[in-house]
């Protein structure tokens, strides 16, 4: 991979920080899925969520395949950060950058498993558990359904992931070997 090269094009986007790190840094948590379990309403309703992703142990082997990671983030402004609703659809524009960023290492030949904030709206109605995904291509799980507790990471590379008012910032992992 020309890092160079990488670091060049992720500048040219409305990244506010980026990091590149070992995976076997990242931390993995029970304690992470069971909030997904207990407080969002995408459990058990799509293929990028738990329980279709495996077990925490199952995604953490998974994620540990891939050496290196890629931790991105951006913001957004919404107008209103307690409508949960409305805060989640601004959350489009971060996804568009993801699949740039994942293009950009698949451009280059780098095999990517990306993880971001989706429980994936990419279809109306999801096909699960019904049938296969429809788009297995561009469905990135999320980042939480796979246990990884984000804030360690976020702490150790000094991220601000609370910015106050009604910002939001949005993180995406894009795993990856050459």
């Amino acid at each position: 991979m020309d890092r160079v090269l990488l670091e060049e094009q992720l500048r040219e986007l409305p990244i506010v920080q980026y990091e590149f790190f070992e995976t076997a840094s990242l931390t993995f948590s029970q304690r992470v899925r069971a909030v997904c379990q207990s407080d969002c309403p995408r459990y058990g309703t799509s293929w990028a969520c738990p329980p279709a992703v495996g077990t925490v142990e199952e995604c953490r082997a998974r994620c540990l395949t891939y050496p290196r990671v890629l931790l991105l983030a951006t913001m957004s402004e919404v107008a209103d950060i307690a409508d949960l609703e409305g805060t989640l659809e601004a959350r489009a524009d971060h996804e568009e950058i993801t699949r740039q960023v994942n293009g950009l290492l698949r451009d280059q030949g780098v095999e990517t498993y990306p993880l971001s904030t989706e429980s994936c709206a990419i279809c109306q109605q999801c096909t699960y558990p019904e049938g296969p995904c429809r788009h297995p291509d561009r469905m990135f799980p999320c980042v939480e359904s796979h246990g990884v507790l984000l804030t360690d990471t976020m702490e150790r590379f000094g991220m601000d992931f609370q910015a106050g008012g009604n910002v939001v910032t949005w993180f995406s992992l894009i795993l990856y070997r050459d």
